[in-house]
Formats: structure tokens, sequence, C-alpha cells
């Protein structure tokens, strides 16, 4: 585990940098992104098992149009929170930068773009068909809200900015969740077992606000995504597959919704 040894405990920065400031550098990069994302869906969540209708009546909808009506301020508005989005990773491209490593040191750079590509498609084949069954069956079940991936008009830019979407959101998560989370905490001193629950855990917690089950399955693909990143040292692969699922699940509810009988909506 060679690999995981230099990504994760920073053995090769140019300065030290105390764990008190380590830590607190990470509370504030988590609270300012994907883990203020996870008490929101707490809180989202909670909301819903209190409602009198049942989960799978209830509607989780992302990507919906911020102007009605109104085209081009809807475009604005859609582009600026995908850049608004970005700002925590170029955060953590700042700070890793600091210690002198950056971005490179996460396998977050364009030196492997065929492995990196091969590899992020054949893990969203293998990741997307069984995560579909798995949602429709905690659905059917009741313990999953109904995921509506998009409701933006019929406009001509609807598909750019869903393809923008699910790239900004597989660069947020796998740079954050997974390169800078597992280093950070392999810095301040712990096991590779303990962060990788921690990295778990944080994925599912924010993906919370779709139910039980969103909860449970965005968890066991942490699982998948800190092994394979500790096997090939790189976040590429992982936002790759990230990026391929969520276009899947963006682009093909706005094709097929209403027209297939299989997939639920509300």
């Amino acid at each position: 585990m060679q690999a995981e040894a230099g990504l994760e405990d920073g053995s090769h920065s140019r300065e030290a940098i105390s764990r008190g400031t380590l830590r607190s550098e990470t509370v504030l990069v988590l609270a300012l992104s994907l883990g203020a994302s996870g008490v929101s869906a707490l809180i989202s969540f909670i909301g819903s098992l209190t409602r009198p209708e049942a989960l799978s009546d209830q509607a989780a909808k992302l990507n919906t149009s911020a102007a009605p009506g109104r085209p081009w301020l809807d475009l604005t508005w859609q582009l600026f929170g995908i850049c608004t989005a970005l700002v925590p990773v170029l955060l953590v491209a700042h700070l890793l930068t600091r210690e002198g490593s950056g971005l490179r040191a996460i396998g977050f750079d364009v030196r492997r773009p065929w492995p990196d590509l091969g590899r992020g498609t054949l893990i969203a084949a293998g990741i997307g068909s069984a995560g579909l069954a798995f949602y429709l069956a905690m659905q059917e079940g009741g313990f999953n809200l109904t995921v509506e991936p998009e409701s933006l008009p019929d406009v001509w830019w609807k598909f750019p900015v869903l393809i923008l979407s699910a790239a900004q959101n597989s660069v947020l998560e796998e740079v954050i969740v997974v390169g800078y989370l597992l280093r950070r905490l392999g810095q301040l001193g712990w096991t590779p077992m303990a962060a990788l629950v921690a990295s778990s855990v944080l994925r599912g917690s924010y993906h919370l606000y779709q139910g039980i089950g969103g909860f449970i399955g965005n968890m066991v693909m942490g699982v998948v995504f800190v092994l394979l990143y500790r096997r090939w040292g790189r976040v590429g692969p992982l936002v790759v597959a990230h990026t391929l699922l969520d276009i899947g699940a963006f682009v093909g509810y706005a094709l097929l919704a209403g027209k297939v009988g299989w997939l639920p909506t509300v």
C-alpha cells in the first residue's frame, strides 16, 4: 500500500503543519461543503418522516428551475450555482498546494486520461444497474422518497446544464470526500478503517434527504470508492464514474419520466 501511505499521510509535504491546524482546516472545509449538506439532508429527512404522507409519496427534487418562465435568468442561476458549488474544491486545491503537493497528490489531474476514463466507465457500468435496482426496491418498500433528478424546462440549455451539474457533483464529492478527507484523516492519525468509515458515512449522510435507501446505497458506494482510490491512488476514475452515473440519472430521467412504467414519479 505504498501509494496509499503517500496519499493519506502527506509524508511529502513541503512544510510541517500542526495537527490542530489540520483538524480545524478539515472541519471548516466540510462545514463549507458536504458536511453542511449532510446536516441539511438530515433536517430534510426528519421533515419528510414527520409529514403525513408516506415517504414514497413524497418527492426529492434535484436540478429544479430557479426562475420559472424566465429561461435566460434561469440559465444564469443554474450556471451560478454550479460555479459556486465548486469553490470548496478550489479551496482544497489551495490548501494542498500550500503543503507542496496540490491536486496531483490525490490523482485529480490529466496525467492519465485514458486509464481514468476506462476505469471510470467500468465502475459506472458495474454500479449503475445495481444502484438503480436498489433504489427501485427501497422506493417500492417505502424506505425512500421518489427521487426526481430533474424538472428543468424544455429549453435548449437543459441537457448541457444537466451534464455540467453531473460533473460538478462528481468533482466536489470525489475530491473532498475521498481524496482530501482521506489525506487529512491520515495526517491526523486515523486508522485506514476509521477513515474509510468516516468517508463512507459522510457520503451517505448528504444523500439522506432521499431516504434510508439513499443513505445506505451511497454509503456502500463510498466504501467501494475508497477501496478503489487506495488501490489506484487517483480520484480521476471516481470522478469519471460518478459523472457518468449522474448523467445517466439526470438525462435518463428527463428522457424516460412518464414514458416507462417502471420509473417512479410523483
